[in-house]
Protein backbone atom coordinates (compact mmCIF):
# COMPACT_ATOMS: atom_id res chain seq x y z
CA UNK A 1 0.00 0.00 0.00
CA UNK A 2 1.14 3.56 -0.65
CA UNK A 3 2.81 4.85 2.50
CA UNK A 4 1.90 8.50 1.89
CA UNK A 5 -1.76 7.51 1.56
CA UNK A 6 -1.47 5.52 4.77
CA UNK A 7 0.08 8.51 6.53
CA UNK A 8 -2.78 10.71 5.29
CA UNK A 9 -5.35 8.20 6.56
CA UNK A 10 -3.57 8.00 9.92
CA UNK A 11 -3.52 11.79 10.31
CA UNK A 12 -7.23 12.01 9.44
CA UNK A 13 -8.12 9.21 11.89
CA UNK A 14 -6.12 10.92 14.64
CA UNK A 15 -7.79 14.26 13.96
CA UNK A 16 -11.33 12.84 13.77
CA UNK A 17 -10.85 10.37 16.63
CA UNK A 18 -12.68 7.80 14.57
CA UNK A 19 -11.93 5.38 11.74
CA UNK A 20 -15.47 5.74 10.41
CA UNK A 21 -15.36 9.57 10.27
CA UNK A 22 -11.93 9.60 8.63
CA UNK A 23 -12.97 6.96 6.11
CA UNK A 24 -16.07 8.96 5.17
CA UNK A 25 -14.00 12.15 4.65
CA UNK A 26 -11.52 10.31 2.43
CA UNK A 27 -14.09 8.31 0.50
CA UNK A 28 -12.84 4.97 1.83
CA UNK A 29 -14.48 2.08 3.60
CA UNK A 30 -13.89 1.81 7.35
CA UNK A 31 -12.12 -1.48 6.77
CA UNK A 32 -9.73 0.11 4.25
CA UNK A 33 -8.95 2.98 6.62
CA UNK A 34 -8.18 0.48 9.37
CA UNK A 35 -5.98 -1.50 7.00
CA UNK A 36 -3.92 1.60 6.14
CA UNK A 37 -3.18 2.35 9.78
CA UNK A 38 -2.36 -1.28 10.54
CA UNK A 39 0.01 -1.29 7.57
CA UNK A 40 1.90 1.63 9.12
CA UNK A 41 2.01 0.00 12.53
CA UNK A 42 3.22 -3.31 11.13
CA UNK A 43 5.88 -1.61 9.05
CA UNK A 44 7.14 0.44 11.99
CA UNK A 45 6.73 -2.33 14.55
CA UNK A 46 4.93 0.03 16.93
CA UNK A 47 1.38 0.83 18.02
CA UNK A 48 0.24 4.27 16.92
CA UNK A 49 -3.28 4.19 18.35
CA UNK A 50 -4.85 2.71 21.44
CA UNK A 51 -8.26 1.37 20.44
CA UNK A 52 -11.21 0.45 22.60
CA UNK A 53 -14.83 -0.06 21.66
CA UNK A 54 -15.58 3.52 22.69
CA UNK A 55 -12.32 5.47 22.44
CA UNK A 56 -9.40 5.91 20.11
CA UNK A 57 -6.28 7.67 21.42
CA UNK A 58 -2.75 8.28 20.21
CA UNK A 59 0.06 6.45 21.92
CA UNK A 60 3.06 8.52 22.98
CA UNK A 61 5.07 7.39 19.96
CA UNK A 62 1.96 7.81 17.83
CA UNK A 63 1.78 11.50 18.77
CA UNK A 64 5.41 11.98 17.71
CA UNK A 65 4.83 10.11 14.47
CA UNK A 66 1.68 12.14 13.77
CA UNK A 67 3.63 15.40 14.02
CA UNK A 68 6.20 14.20 11.51
CA UNK A 69 3.46 12.88 9.21
CA UNK A 70 1.80 16.28 9.19
CA UNK A 71 5.09 17.96 8.32
CA UNK A 72 5.66 15.57 5.42
CA UNK A 73 2.10 15.91 4.13
CA UNK A 74 2.28 19.70 4.38
CA UNK A 75 5.58 19.66 2.46
CA UNK A 76 4.01 17.43 -0.20
CA UNK A 77 1.05 19.77 -0.55
CA UNK A 78 3.34 22.78 -0.81
CA UNK A 79 5.50 21.05 -3.41
CA UNK A 80 2.49 20.05 -5.52
CA UNK A 81 1.14 23.60 -5.32
CA UNK A 82 4.50 25.01 -6.45
CA UNK A 83 4.73 22.60 -9.39
CA UNK A 84 1.13 23.30 -10.38
CA UNK A 85 1.79 27.03 -10.32
CA UNK A 86 4.78 26.53 -12.62
CA UNK A 87 2.48 24.68 -15.00
CA UNK A 88 -0.36 27.19 -14.87
CA UNK A 89 1.36 30.53 -14.17
CA UNK A 90 4.32 31.83 -16.21
CA UNK A 91 7.27 31.88 -13.81
CA UNK A 92 10.78 30.52 -13.39
CA UNK A 93 13.72 30.19 -15.77
CA UNK A 94 13.03 29.94 -19.51
CA UNK A 95 15.99 28.65 -21.54
CA UNK A 96 15.88 29.67 -25.19
CA UNK A 97 18.28 29.02 -28.07
CA UNK A 98 18.48 30.96 -31.36
CA UNK A 99 20.89 31.90 -34.13
CA UNK A 100 23.12 34.90 -33.34
CA UNK A 101 21.58 37.49 -35.68
CA UNK A 102 17.93 36.58 -35.17
CA UNK A 103 18.46 36.19 -31.45
CA UNK A 104 20.22 39.54 -31.06
CA UNK A 105 18.14 41.76 -33.33
CA UNK A 106 14.66 40.22 -33.15
CA UNK A 107 14.36 37.79 -30.25
CA UNK A 108 16.09 39.91 -27.59
CA UNK A 109 13.67 42.87 -28.05
CA UNK A 110 10.75 40.42 -28.01
CA UNK A 111 12.04 38.92 -24.75
CA UNK A 112 12.16 42.38 -23.20
CA UNK A 113 8.56 43.05 -24.22
CA UNK A 114 7.47 39.61 -22.98
CA UNK A 115 9.05 40.10 -19.55
CA UNK A 116 7.18 43.36 -19.10
CA UNK A 117 3.99 41.30 -19.30
CA UNK A 118 5.34 38.30 -17.34
CA UNK A 119 7.88 39.66 -14.81
CA UNK A 120 8.10 36.36 -12.90
CA UNK A 121 9.82 34.69 -15.87
CA UNK A 122 13.60 34.97 -16.20
CA UNK A 123 15.11 34.18 -19.59
CA UNK A 124 18.44 32.58 -20.45
CA UNK A 125 19.15 33.19 -24.15
CA UNK A 126 21.86 31.17 -25.87
CA UNK A 127 23.02 32.25 -29.34
CA UNK A 128 24.69 29.62 -31.47
CA UNK A 129 24.84 28.20 -34.97
CA UNK A 130 24.47 24.59 -36.03
CA UNK A 131 22.18 21.85 -34.80
CA UNK A 132 21.24 21.52 -31.14
CA UNK A 133 19.68 18.84 -28.97
CA UNK A 134 17.03 20.60 -26.90
CA UNK A 135 16.62 17.79 -24.38
CA UNK A 136 20.31 16.96 -24.05
CA UNK A 137 21.30 20.62 -23.64
CA UNK A 138 18.37 21.50 -21.39
CA UNK A 139 16.59 24.13 -23.51
CA UNK A 140 12.88 24.80 -23.19
CA UNK A 141 12.62 25.85 -26.82
CA UNK A 142 14.60 27.06 -29.81
CA UNK A 143 13.93 29.34 -32.75
CA UNK A 144 14.70 27.32 -35.86
CA UNK A 145 15.11 28.75 -39.35
CA UNK A 146 14.39 26.94 -42.62
CA UNK A 147 13.58 23.21 -42.70
CA UNK A 148 12.87 21.41 -39.44
CA UNK A 149 15.75 19.14 -38.54
CA UNK A 150 14.07 16.89 -35.96
CA UNK A 151 10.62 15.51 -36.71
CA UNK A 152 10.17 14.44 -33.07
CA UNK A 153 9.96 18.09 -31.95
CA UNK A 154 6.78 20.10 -31.74
CA UNK A 155 6.94 23.12 -34.07
CA UNK A 156 4.84 26.26 -34.33
CA UNK A 157 5.23 28.63 -37.24
CA UNK A 158 6.19 32.19 -36.34
CA UNK A 159 6.18 33.45 -39.92
CA UNK A 160 8.56 33.63 -42.85
CA UNK A 161 11.40 35.76 -44.12
CA UNK A 162 11.85 36.37 -47.82
CA UNK A 163 15.30 35.73 -49.26
CA UNK A 164 16.69 38.52 -51.44
CA UNK A 165 19.79 39.10 -53.54
CA UNK A 166 21.24 42.47 -52.67
CA UNK A 167 24.34 44.63 -52.85
CA UNK A 168 25.37 48.16 -52.02
CA UNK A 169 24.68 51.10 -54.36
CA UNK A 170 28.47 51.57 -54.61
CA UNK A 171 28.91 47.99 -55.86
CA UNK A 172 26.21 48.40 -58.52
CA UNK A 173 27.65 51.72 -59.69
CA UNK A 174 30.96 49.95 -60.38
CA UNK A 175 29.75 46.59 -61.70
CA UNK A 176 26.21 47.11 -62.94
CA UNK A 177 22.96 45.44 -61.90
CA UNK A 178 22.26 41.79 -62.84
CA UNK A 179 18.99 41.45 -64.75
CA UNK A 180 18.70 37.64 -64.71
CA UNK A 181 19.98 34.93 -62.37
CA UNK A 182 22.40 33.79 -65.09
CA UNK A 183 24.17 37.17 -64.97
CA UNK A 184 25.22 36.43 -61.36
CA UNK A 185 28.06 34.36 -62.85
CA UNK A 186 29.72 37.64 -63.87
CA UNK A 187 29.41 39.12 -60.34
CA UNK A 188 31.32 38.75 -57.10
CA UNK A 189 28.91 36.65 -55.00
CA UNK A 190 29.75 36.27 -51.32
CA UNK A 191 29.34 32.66 -50.20
CA UNK A 192 27.64 31.43 -47.04
CA UNK A 193 29.60 28.36 -45.93
CA UNK A 194 26.71 27.13 -43.76
CA UNK A 195 24.49 26.63 -46.82
CA UNK A 196 24.44 23.30 -48.62
CA UNK A 197 25.58 23.41 -51.33
CA UNK A 198 27.25 26.68 -50.44
CA UNK A 199 27.85 28.00 -53.96
CA UNK A 200 24.47 27.18 -55.54
CA UNK A 201 21.69 29.80 -55.41
CA UNK A 202 18.17 28.73 -56.32
CA UNK A 203 15.57 31.01 -57.93
CA UNK A 204 11.98 30.83 -59.07
CA UNK A 205 11.38 31.73 -62.68
CA UNK A 206 8.13 32.68 -64.46
CA UNK A 207 5.92 29.67 -65.09
CA UNK A 208 6.54 28.06 -61.69
CA UNK A 209 9.90 26.47 -62.53
CA UNK A 210 13.15 26.85 -60.61
CA UNK A 211 16.71 27.38 -61.69
CA UNK A 212 19.94 26.85 -59.77
CA UNK A 213 22.93 29.07 -60.49
CA UNK A 214 26.46 28.18 -59.49
CA UNK A 215 28.08 31.36 -58.18
CA UNK A 216 31.53 32.29 -56.99
CA UNK A 217 33.31 35.15 -55.30
CA UNK A 218 36.27 36.40 -53.31
CA UNK A 219 34.86 35.84 -49.81
CA UNK A 220 33.26 33.01 -47.89
CA UNK A 221 32.08 33.03 -44.28
CA UNK A 222 30.29 30.61 -41.95
CA UNK A 223 28.32 33.43 -40.29
CA UNK A 224 25.85 35.23 -42.53
CA UNK A 225 26.17 38.59 -40.78
CA UNK A 226 29.83 38.77 -41.84
CA UNK A 227 28.68 38.54 -45.47
CA UNK A 228 26.07 41.23 -44.85
CA UNK A 229 28.73 43.59 -43.50
CA UNK A 230 31.01 42.82 -46.44
CA UNK A 231 28.15 43.57 -48.84
CA UNK A 232 27.52 46.89 -47.06
CA UNK A 233 31.16 47.79 -47.71
CA UNK A 234 30.65 47.21 -51.45
CA UNK A 235 32.56 43.94 -51.77
CA UNK A 236 29.89 41.90 -53.56
CA UNK A 237 26.40 40.45 -53.68
CA UNK A 238 24.70 38.32 -51.02
CA UNK A 239 21.54 36.27 -50.81
CA UNK A 240 20.11 36.77 -47.33
CA UNK A 241 16.71 36.80 -45.59
CA UNK A 242 14.87 40.07 -45.03
CA UNK A 243 15.10 39.70 -41.24
CA UNK A 244 18.83 40.36 -41.75
CA UNK A 245 18.85 42.93 -44.58
CA UNK A 246 15.37 44.47 -44.44
CA UNK A 247 16.51 47.48 -42.42
CA UNK A 248 19.50 47.99 -44.73
CA UNK A 249 17.21 47.92 -47.76
CA UNK A 250 14.80 50.32 -46.09
CA UNK A 251 17.63 52.80 -45.47
CA UNK A 252 19.07 52.30 -48.98
CA UNK A 253 22.33 50.88 -47.68
CA UNK A 254 21.60 47.77 -49.73
CA UNK A 255 19.58 47.42 -52.90
CA UNK A 256 17.52 44.30 -53.70
CA UNK A 257 17.86 42.94 -57.24
CA UNK A 258 16.31 40.08 -59.22
CA UNK A 259 13.12 40.55 -57.20
CA UNK A 260 11.06 38.90 -59.94
CA UNK A 261 13.08 35.69 -59.32
CA UNK A 262 12.54 35.64 -55.57
CA UNK A 263 13.66 32.30 -54.06
CA UNK A 264 11.50 30.34 -51.61
CA UNK A 265 11.05 32.12 -48.27
CA UNK A 266 12.77 31.06 -45.08
CA UNK A 267 10.45 29.36 -42.60
CA UNK A 268 10.74 30.40 -38.95
CA UNK A 269 9.52 28.07 -36.20
CA UNK A 270 9.51 27.86 -32.44
CA UNK A 271 10.35 24.25 -31.57
CA UNK A 272 10.05 22.48 -28.24
CA UNK A 273 10.15 18.86 -27.05
CA UNK A 274 6.59 18.20 -25.81
CA UNK A 275 3.02 19.29 -26.47
CA UNK A 276 1.44 17.51 -23.49
CA UNK A 277 1.66 19.31 -20.14
CA UNK A 278 3.40 22.29 -21.75
CA UNK A 279 4.53 24.73 -19.08
CA UNK A 280 2.90 28.13 -18.87
CA UNK A 281 6.17 29.94 -19.49
CA UNK A 282 6.77 28.09 -22.80
CA UNK A 283 3.15 28.33 -23.91
CA UNK A 284 2.83 32.06 -23.26
CA UNK A 285 6.24 32.84 -24.78
CA UNK A 286 5.46 30.99 -28.01
CA UNK A 287 2.04 32.67 -28.16
CA UNK A 288 3.71 36.04 -27.63
CA UNK A 289 6.20 35.48 -30.45
CA UNK A 290 3.49 34.22 -32.79
CA UNK A 291 1.45 37.37 -32.19
CA UNK A 292 4.53 39.58 -32.65
CA UNK A 293 5.85 38.01 -35.87
CA UNK A 294 2.85 36.38 -37.56
CA UNK A 295 1.49 36.43 -40.23
CA UNK A 296 3.61 39.18 -41.83
CA UNK A 297 6.67 40.16 -39.79
CA UNK A 298 7.81 43.77 -39.61
CA UNK A 299 11.08 42.96 -41.40
CA UNK A 300 9.10 42.20 -44.54
CA UNK A 301 7.58 45.68 -44.33
CA UNK A 302 11.08 47.18 -44.23
CA UNK A 303 11.93 45.76 -47.65
CA UNK A 304 8.45 45.97 -49.13
CA UNK A 305 8.99 48.82 -51.61
CA UNK A 306 11.81 47.09 -53.47
CA UNK A 307 10.23 43.64 -53.30
CA UNK A 308 7.02 44.96 -54.83
CA UNK A 309 8.95 45.85 -57.96
CA UNK A 310 8.73 42.17 -58.95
Amino acid sequence: MDKLTSMLVFSKVAKAGSFAAAAKELGLSRAMATKHVMQLENGLGIRLLNRTTRNLNLTEVGAVYLERCRQILDDMEEMELAVTRLQTEPRGLLKVCATPFFGSYHLAPAIGAYMEVYPDVHVELSLQTGSIDLIEEGYDLAIQLDELQDSSLIARSLGTSQRVVCGSPAYFSRHGVPRTPEELRQHNCLINMSMAPRDHWQFNIPGGETTVIKVGGTMQANVADALRIAALSGLGLVILPTYMVGQDIRRNRLQAVLTEYVPAPLEIHAVYPHRKHLSAKVRTFVDFLHERFHPKPYWEEWAQDQLQEA
